[in-house]
């Protein structure tokens, strides 16, 4: 029986330590800020990149692994592993994952198997859980691959923007409409259902977000993934960009009173996630379980 080992990148929002602790390798994703490369949870934390992009002349954008660095991150893995399964951000966010595909098959075919199941943060998360236990149980890489990404559509994340200003700096919205967005505490809610980014609602303040959130994912529990949940095959996840602990556990209490029948996982958004809706921002997300 092949040795399978789970490897992943930290747009899943899986820290060092935590990796350590499931048992599965992580490939810090890199920023330029100001012209400096970082790589996230190794030389810039969640506090310090939050600090940094407050200020309105900094310039922050994401960079792919390079093809050297992901091939020698899988070479690593593989002199203790017979093969890897690999679970990148979704191809519909980023090229990186294709890139990660065309790797795998140019040189490390039968060895790498890159899934792409259309996932992102704490979704994402939820891919890398479940690869690890098919491979506690025997799985080959390749099965695993192809079950997750059979389940490529069975997910949903909701995300209230607290502020406009950092979608204005990427050029997702016009300085006008950033401008009358914060000053009427406007808080555009927006969703990603398999490979999309959309817009879902429009919410005057963040109460009224959050219930649009919770409403939202209900609405997917009542008819997109109805038949899941009578199996009990779905979890319910919260994520968060720089936020203080009570904010956090009250988001937590609130989905708890909203979903009490689940144990709700809660991480911090990735930082590819946070440049781009900067802090303040909340959300909530459902996820398959693969068996």
């Amino acid at each position: 029986m092949s040795k399978t080992a789970v490897a992943t990148d930290t747009n899943s929002g899986i820290t060092q330590q935590e990796a350590e602790q499931l048992g599965i390798f992580l490939l810090p994703m890199s920023f330029n800020v100001n012209g400096k490369d970082y790589k996230e949870g190794i030389d810039i934390t969640q506090d310090d990149f939050y600090k940094i992009i407050a200020d309105s002349k900094t310039t922050v954008f994401t960079t792919q692994p390079s093809p050297g660095e992901l091939t020698e991150f899988w070479d690593e893995i593989l002199k203790e592993y017979d093969e890897i399964v690999y679970i990148p951000m979704s191809s519909g966010l980023s090229s990186s994952c294709q890139t990660a595909k065309l790797l795998a098959q140019t040189d490390h075919e039968g060895k790498v198997f890159v899934v792409d199941n259309h996932r992102i943060s704490v979704t994402q998360y939820q891919s890398v859980i479940d690869a690890k236990a098919m491979a506690e149980n025997g799985i080959g890489g390749e099965k695993i691959c192809r079950r997750l990404e059979e389940d490529a559509t069975k997910s949903s994340i909701y995300i209230m923007v607290n502020k406009l200003t950092y979608l204005k700096r990427g050029g997702r919205v016009t300085a006008a409409g950033a401008l009358i967005a914060n000053v009427m505490n406007l808080k555009p809610v927006l969703q990603i259902q398999g490979e999309k980014l959309d817009a879902y609602s429009k919410c005057r303040g963040t109460k009224a977000a959050k219930v649009s959130m919770i409403e939202a994912i209900k609405k997917d529990f009542e008819s997109r993934f109805k038949s899941l949940i009578e199996q009990d095959l779905m979890t319910l996840h919260l994520a968060y960009s720089d936020m203080t602990v009570f904010e956090v556990e009250s988001w937590k209490n609130e989905l708890r009173t909203a979903f009490p029948e689940y144990n709700i996982h809660a991480a911090p958004l990735s930082l590819s996630i946070g440049c781009h809706i900067g802090p303040g921002s909340l959300a909530v997300a459902c996820a398959k379980i693969t068996k």
